[in-house]
């Protein structure tokens, strides 16, 4: 169990009370597993790109990856209905994608749907009626109906899990604080391109867009 209520702590917030207890009704809440795609598991021909890479990769598979599919297993058994988000464009030449997708550089992302590298890895592949959204921007609200689709089941709390922290995730996060969600990050069911990224994004979330928490704390949460 991590110290969750003063762990992640940016200077807005250094000196804030600990927040409340957290209680989750499953009906009311749901797992949303982000973007944790074949492509990003996909290792760089460069051999110095890959070697940069390397500590992401380990991360993924020793950590992230097992960590979200135990999350998934728990959420299941508890009935918190889990939802997918992954980044995929409808039209093969992508001119459907927002412009964050089509710069050059890292988040250049020519994805087509039905491909074998935008969908979700096999560990964590979606079972039975479990939903999962299509998103060409980094928010899975801004590009999707997911924040209808949350309302109309009557959810009130979001537990997040995937990649990128300081991306998709804190995009995800900011939207779902806006839409007054009550958002809970799973730190080690996360992970950026570095740890430093991934630190220092959950610090600049934690206390205002959501709680930043363990796998082991959420786990106590669920009743």
């Amino acid at each position: 169990m991590s110290d969750w209520k003063t762990a992640h702590r940016s200077f807005y917030y250094r000196n804030a009370p600990p927040p409340e207890d957290i209680v989750l009704e499953p009906g009311k809440t749901a797992l949303l597993v982000i973007d944790i795609q074949n492509t990003y598991l996909e290792t760089p021909e460069e051999p110095q790109e890959a070697g940069a890479w390397a500590p992401f990769f380990e991360r993924m598979r020793t950590t992230v990856i097992p960590n979200t599919a135990r999350l998934m297993a728990v959420a299941r058994k508890s009935g918190v209905e889990v939802i997918f988000a992954r980044i995929a464009c409808q039209k093969p030449d992508g001119r459907d994608r927002s412009l964050s997708q089509k710069k050059p550089g890292f988040n250049y992302l020519l994805l087509p749907k039905d491909r074998a590298d935008s969908q979700i890895v096999p560990e964590l592949a979606p079972q039975d009626d479990e939903i999962t959204v299509i998103k060409t921007t980094d928010s899975a609200l801004t590009g999707t109906n997911l924040r209808l689709i949350l309302h109309n089941m009557g959810i009130e709390n979001v537990i997040v899990a995937g990649i990128f922290t300081d991306q998709c995730i804190s995009s995800t996060v900011r939207s779902l604080a806006d839409e007054s969600f009550n958002t809970i990050v799973v730190e080690d069911c996360c992970a950026a391109a570095t740890m430093d990224l991934h630190r220092h994004e959950l610090a600049v979330i934690n206390m205002i867009y959501c709680h930043v928490v363990a796998l082991e704390d959420v786990l106590g949460f669920v009743r």
